[in-house]
């Protein structure tokens, strides 16, 4: 693998470690290991805009580290004020409007671009939403981690609650979910609020693809 190559995947997989995407028993075992620690911060280094800092977990990172406890009946009060907290980070659009451009949402959701030690602070961010969602019924090629988003509104209709649940859960998933996968998109501004409610508008529109 050439030097290159190997950075990038170091800094990504710091970026994926970051938002709280790699949640394993044995990194909730070794977390307090003096040598692991050590291991973790010999292993990743600063490189463009890809600090450091991504390797320090916040509360809800930490929380689904470890998921014994995560999943316990002593962990069920954390986890519903790990929500909470998530909940109130949320913002909603500054301008009051939730729906944007499909045609540029698509674009963002097809897009797995941005955030990597070789992009710059200006680089567009792509959402990378068929990394884990089927969005148009017509493609043979996507992710399974989550659900499909095929037929997103004709199945949830447009009601008011459907629009805000859908803002909140592009933002951040582990409002509803401490634990989610999907990481969050608003919290940690990966996209910015236009490119969200262009994405909201892909999910929501009638003439989007979504909803053909």
């Amino acid at each position: 693998m050439k030097i290159t190559h190997l950075k990038q995947l170091l800094a990504i997989s710091g970026f994926i470690l970051a938002i709280g995407l790699v949640q394993t028993p044995a990194l909730a075992q070794q977390k307090n290991d003096p040598k692991f620690n050590k291991m973790m911060q010999d292993s990743f280094r600063a490189e463009g805009i890809a600090g450091l800092n991504r390797i320090d977990q916040d509360a809800t990172q930490k929380f689904c580290s470890d998921p014994q406890f995560a999943n316990s009946k002593q962990g069920e009060a954390m986890r519903e004020k790990i929500q909470k907290i998530n909940m109130d980070s949320i913002k909603q659009p500054s301008d009051g409007k939730y729906i944007g451009d499909w045609k540029n949402g698509e674009k963002i959701a097809q897009s797995g671009r941005g955030a990597t030690w070789t992009d710059t602070a200006e680089t567009p961010i792509g959402g990378g939403c068929y990394n884990c969602h089927q969005i148009d019924p017509k493609e043979i090629s996507y992710g399974t981690i989550g659900p499909s988003l095929t037929g997103y509104a004709k199945l949830r209709g447009y009601s008011k609650e459907v629009v805000t649940y859908t803002w909140n859960r592009i933002n951040n998933a582990k409002a509803y979910n401490a634990c989610s996968n999907m990481p969050r998109i608003g919290h940690f501004k990966l996209l910015n609020e236009q490119q969200i409610q262009d994405v909201m508008a892909l999910l929501l529109d009638p003439e989007s693809p979504v909803n053909k």
